[in-house]
């Protein structure tokens, strides 16, 4: 119909049928922007946020998120992730904190939503954690960097 895999021929949702696929190395990459005041940032930054250590439970909340990933999202196959990192960079001139993820695994699926999930809820984890202090914080920029393996082979973004 229109192209799309997770539509049957008469436009019904389905979850595809992998089965037949080889299981072949995977790998992706997300990233997301949280901006946020200087007092916020200073206070993550320091270990001053009386909510304790915000950048290790937002770490802690992407990974958890990588791996219920197919409990968030309809129709994505449940996954046995092989590695899941979350890195939280502060950064005081941008006033923000940068978040990549990255998403691992031998299978018959990519990875793609798996990384882009747990950038997402590291993100939220991050407004949740500081809304308190600042309401106006903005989270940007979620996407996918970068894509290895499956039929469609390498993918790397190229926008700014």
């Amino acid at each position: 119909m229109s192209g799309l895999t997770h539509l049957d021929e008469n436009g019904h949702a389905h979850m595809v049928d992998v089965s037949e696929k080889a299981s072949t190395f995977r790998e992706a990459r997300a990233s997301a922007i949280v901006y946020m005041s200087e007092e916020v940032l200073e206070l993550i930054i320091s270990g001053g946020h009386k909510k304790g250590d915000v950048l290790a439970v937002a770490r802690i909340a992407g990974i958890q998120a990588a791996k219920r990933t197919s409990d968030l999202i309809p129709l994505c196959h449940p996954l046995m992730l092989s590695k899941v990192t979350v890195e939280l960079e502060p950064d005081l001139d941008e006033r923000c904190v940068y978040i990549r993820t990255v998403c691992r695994l031998t299978g018959q699926t990519g990875v793609e939503m798996e990384a882009l999930t747990a950038a997402s809820v590291a993100a939220l984890t991050l407004y949740d954690m500081c809304k308190a202090v600042d309401k106006s914080i903005v989270i940007s920029d979620i996407k996918l960097l970068e894509k290895i393996g499956g039929k469609s082979g390498h993918w790397e973004c190229q926008s700014v």
